[in-house]
């Protein structure tokens, strides 16, 4: 018998919602008896799940029944020491890891373009970051590389950091040989963290890119929600080997993840398991992903669709604008009722599920229109990247107990240069800051803000548009 044909924890809700119980427990919906009559043909099936932990169900933070059998399925496939079920996202995985390895004071090797729940996670650490900038490349127009030597560089300049922490993929699906920078890290006894949140879909091997779990990481998260067919915040951690402790990283999650744990969530990891375990290409997602960039591809004077190599996900289609800027050009898809997944200055990202999920003849309708919308914008300056490049090697300007201590107060972006941020400052997506809470504020940095919210850039802070937060005294 294949096991991995098994859904034992849907199942078991299942078998609970056949019972027709009556109902003298919490959710106070009361399996969607109590609820508003305006919503109830939305929510009435989710509802009828939606339970808590009573007798048959088991329980999260103590699993022994059927959330542990799923959860122990799920290691099985992705071949993992052990697997657990996030109900936060992978924000709380990315926390729990650097948690996990760390204590206050203890230096912490992290790609700078990571998110900002990995520089949260050390804040609550009180760690110290030490900041590796990934390398530019030509074919993505972005930042996005990272290389064994630069970590090699920074454990030589920091060797009593205790952990390396990864962003793989990067938003746009864009992977590097992580392996041989696994390699490094393991050389030097360092436990290999990775933000795998766009890659869950990996582990279904050719042609997607190399799982970082089956390269070597110790501890991996991934977003089950983005790729695979999971609701939102279902995510997956993962560890192998024991430089990370399965007792210490436990510890973290019971502490930040929620006491009542929703089992609509829990079950559709479950069941993404299990869509990824049997999952094959009959319905020809591969054949239909090729047409649609086929057909992106005769818009070329709109934009040029980036060529895929095997460190690219396949997923992922990313459209260099020629016209306009990203923003620009992607609202003019919102609005024709084509919703990409994000936009930057000047590229746009469209990200396609493990099925074909959409009429190819619409969206020629859709994409006419757009074409009509956007032809007669002038063509796109051409941006030097390299006026944005940062330094290999970073740190912050002070320590995270240190800011605690210090008042902070807000200022006019034109007074800031030279002052230490009191906040980050987060475009998003993809929520990557672009200026680290404990960073000295620099002229570029105020340049790019300002280029950012000129062409439409949306960011995580009330009212960046005119003022940064910045430290008192420091």
């Amino acid at each position: 018998m294949n096991v991995q044909k098994e859904t034992p924890l849907y199942d078991a809700l299942i078998k609970n919602k056949q019972k027709s119980p009556l109902s003298f427990h919490v959710p106070g919906h009361k399996y969607g008896e109590v609820f508003p009559e305006k919503a109830m043909d939305t929510y009435e099936a989710l509802l009828s799940i939606d339970a808590t932990e009573i007798t048959g169900l088991d329980d999260l933070h103590a699993p022994d029944s059927v959330i542990k059998k799923a959860q122990k399925l799920a290691s099985l496939y992705f071949e993992s020491d052990a697997t657990s079920f996030l109900v936060n996202g992978t924000t709380v995985g990315n926390m729990a890891m650097v948690l996990s390895v760390c204590n206050r004071g203890d230096e912490v090797i992290v790609q700078r373009n990571c998110h900002k729940s990995v520089m949260n996670g050390l804040e609550l650490a009180g760690a110290k970051p030490v900041f590796l900038a990934s390398e530019y490349e030509e074919a993505t127009g972005r930042y996005s590389k990272v290389t064994a030597e630069s970590v090699r560089k920074g454990i030589t300049e920091h060797p009593n950091a205790k952990a390396v922490f990864l962003t793989y993929p990067d938003y746009f699906g864009r992977t590097y040989p992580i392996k041989d920078i696994i390699d490094v890290a393991h050389a030097h006894d360092l436990p290999l963290l990775v933000d795998e949140a766009h890659g869950v879909h990996f582990h279904l091997g050719s042609p997607f890119p190399h799982p970082s779990l089956k390269e070597g990481a110790d501890a991996v998260v991934q977003s089950a929600h983005k790729m695979a067919p999971a609701m939102t915040m279902a995510s997956f951690i993962h560890i192998k080997g024991n430089r990370v402790k399965k007792e210490k990283l436990n510890h973290y999650l019971q502490i930040l993840q929620s006491s009542s744990p929703s089992y609509p969530l829990m079950a559709s990891l479950d069941l993404a398991r299990y869509y990824l375990a049997n999952w094959d290409d009959k319905k020809g997602v591969f054949k239909f992903i090729e047409d649609i960039r086929t057909y992106f591809k005769r818009y070329h004077d709109l934009w040029d669709v980036l060529p895929l190599t095997h460190y690219d996900d396949p997923l992922k289609m990313t459209l260099s604008v020629k016209r306009g800027s990203g923003f620009e050009v992607a609202q003019a898809l919102e609005e024709s009722g084509i919703v990409p997944e994000m936009a930057t200055t000047d590229q746009i990202l469209l990200t396609f599920g493990l099925e074909p999920a959409f009429d190819e003849e619409i969206l020629k309708e859709r994409l006419s229109s757009v074409y009509f919308q956007l032809k007669n914008l002038s063509e796109r300056a051409t941006i030097k990247q390299d006026d944005f490049s940062l330094p290999s090697i970073q740190t912050l300007e002070m320590s995270y107990p240190e800011m605690q201590e210090l008042p902070s107060y807000d200022v006019n972006w034109k007074d800031a240069v030279g002052l230490i941020a009191a906040e980050a400052v987060i475009p998003y997506p993809p929520g990557i800051p672009l200026l680290m809470k404990g960073e000295r504020i620099s002229k570029k940095h105020i340049e790019l803000v300002r280029s950012l919210q000129g062409q439409g850039a949306k960011f995580q802070n009330g009212n960046i548009a005119h003022e940064i937060r910045v430290f008192k005294g420091e």
